[in-house]
């Protein structure tokens, strides 16, 4: 058996019944006589080789082949469903918000601005983490409802995406209580030859400590450069060595106390974006979070069009 010889109008009468549970009460739903959905559940079974439900007296029950049909099916049309209401601009049932993330990002930050997303039993959560231009790409193609990002989208003509300012915040030089003070560095006249850990170069961040190093006439002593935030949060935890992190990803070494911040540079800021295409089927949860930002956040609100 392949694809094309399944029916799905079969499929849909057995998933009915099996929802429902009673063969009787499917057919009142479906405006069809009960031999009609017996007959098609019938011969669902024989393309499938195999029984979908057994009788224990007046009840159906499902059988293993049943059990596991069933569980596609409640994907296939439940899917259905979600479709149909994004297309009529309403939601229904279960919602699926599919995120993506640049790899660059803090997982707190991440955390904090899925957490409305985490508390409504309704939602369904796809988190993806890549590259900016792959995310971008899955994005086009409306595999992806919205991407974030620690940088803006280049213009493109061909490819025309909304880019919402979410958010701001503070970068500092952090480093562990038992070895440093608070704040007792000036950032970055201070830190000429200190051992410093520093996001990767690929990370936005990079770039402005880099300036603000060469304005000063200062060369820290780089000891690790590091793409992932988590990894980069161990490294200011064990390490001994300062490092340039967004406040977010070592919130809770900071409220513990086993980090503390040693200094900060007003010019050194993480902003955050959520990207979107211009289309128009979008779901409301995805609406009322794009013109909120976490609390973490210093500034919020502004939407630039990269494109036309």
């Amino acid at each position: 058996m392949n694809l094309e010889q399944l029916n799905f109008h079969h499929l849909f009468y057995f998933w009915r019944v099996a929802k429902i549970g009673h063969l009787t009460r499917a057919a009142q739903e479906l405006h069809t006589s009960q031999s009609a959905v017996s007959a098609q559940i019938r011969q669902l079974e024989d393309r499938f080789g195999d029984a979908l439900f057994v009788r224990e007296g007046r009840r159906l029950v499902l059988t293993d082949t049943g059990q596991l049909v069933l569980s596609y099916a409640e994907n296939i049309f439940g899917l259905g469903q979600e479709m149909l209401g994004r297309l009529q601009g309403r939601s229904q049932g279960v919602t699926r918000l599919r995120v993506g993330s640049v790899a660059t990002m803090s997982r707190n930050y991440q955390e904090n601005w899925i957490r409305p997303l985490l508390l409504d039993p309704s939602m369904v959560l796809t988190l993806e983490s890549g590259l900016l231009d792959g995310l971008l790409a899955r994005l086009v193609q409306h595999q992806l409802d919205v991407v974030l990002a620690n940088e803006t989208v280049p213009v493109d003509p061909d490819r025309p995406l909304h880019c919402r300012f979410l958010g701001s915040q503070s970068i500092s030089l952090v480093g562990p209580a038992g070895k440093w003070k608070a704040l007792s560095l000036r950032v970055p006249e201070d830190l000429d030859t200190v051992d410093v850990a520093l996001p990767g170069p690929r990370h936005a961040l990079r770039a402005q400590f880099d300036a603000l190093c060469v304005s000063a006439g200062v060369t820290p002593r780089l000891r690790a450069e590091v793409d992932d935030m988590a990894m980069l949060r161990l490294i200011a935890r064990d390490s001994g060595w300062l490092t340039v992190l967004p406040d977010v990803v070592v919130q809770d070494e900071l409220r513990s106390g086993s980090l503390v911040r040693v200094g900060q540079a007003p010019q050194l800021q993480e902003r955050f974006y959520a990207i979107t295409t211009p289309h128009r089927h979008r779901t409301e949860v995805l609406e009322r979070m794009l013109v909120c930002s976490p609390e973490d956040s210093d500034e919020s609100g502004v939407e630039i069009h990269a494109g036309n």
